[in-house]
């Protein structure tokens, strides 16, 4: 089903205001009255509506460089049911290329709850405009939250440093993961079955996925990791690409915790 987001300031009682990006949507899919949609308020709560008229100029504004509103008669409204149990916050390293773009796209689809970004020492493409870069991974991660019917939309932001990343996650985490091509006895496995011994009911609430550039991390920054509490995990005997591990291990977490 169609699926839209909106800001809690737009909702009524009743009703509720659409504009900007999704009037142009709204006019380009020719939505009818007794058509139903989703309105979503991103936190969790999705409102089933219809238009209160036909996406036409009387109530979508169709003139050049006008941003018109659309009004949708809230039909009901029920709480999400694609928002996990679990709380996974991915920790990403700077890419090159598209790569944090497939990666940001695949994580909001699988069910991440947060997205960070960060520097580490082998980082090979740090963007010169970093709020520029985030503004761009939020606007796909939006797109992912409407097109797999998320309950919200996670959040892209920087971190800053490696370091900052360690002693955030080790503090604020239940179970923190750091993503080691050289770790050779915990697997992913062995860690997730320590944390979420049954399905649904897992004693981990929340867990922070760490993974690294496309260079890996530095025995230092490994050894910093764990210092701080955080488990070094391996992924098996193949090396993933970096915008491979953070979508396979979320998938693993997903899998395992029966959000999957």
């Amino acid at each position: 089903m169609i699926r839209f987001f909106a800001k809690p300031d737009d909702i009524s009682e009743n009703t509720i205001k659409l504009g900007g990006d999704d009037c142009e949507h709204i006019r380009s899919l020719r939505l009818r009255p007794d058509e139903l949609f989703v309105v979503c308020d991103g936190s969790g709560n999705d409102y089933l509506c219809r238009l209160s008229k036909p996406a036409g100029k009387k109530n979508v504004s169709g003139e050049k460089g006008v941003t018109g509103a659309a009004v949708a008669y809230i039909v009901s409204k029920n709480r999400s049911r694609a928002e996990p149990s679990v709380k996974c916050t991915l920790y990403i390293a700077y890419a090159k290329g598209e790569r944090l773009d497939y990666a940001v796209q695949k994580s909001v689809e699988l069910g991440a709850y947060e997205i960070v970004l960060y520097e580490s020492e082998r980082c090979v493409a740090v963007p010169n405009n970093i709020p520029k870069k985030i503004e761009r991974l939020q606007r796909i991660a939006l797109e992912a939250a409407k097109q797999s019917g998320r309950g919200k939309i996670p959040k892209v932001s920087d971190a800053g440093l490696f370091e900052k990343v360690i002693t955030t996650v080790s503090a604020e985490y239940d179970l923190p993961l750091l993503c080691y091509e050289e770790e050779t006895k915990l697997h992913i496995k062995a860690a997730l079955d320590g944390a979420f011994p049954m399905s649904r009911n897992p004693e981990a609430k929340t867990a922070a996925i760490i993974t690294g550039p496309e260079g890996g991390f530095t025995e230092r920054e490994a050894e910093t990791a764990k210092t701080h509490g955080v488990l070094t995990v391996s992924l098996g005997e193949r090396i993933l690409r970096s915008d491979t591990a953070p979508v396979a291990v979320l998938g693993a977490i997903m899998y395992h915790t029966g959000n999957l």
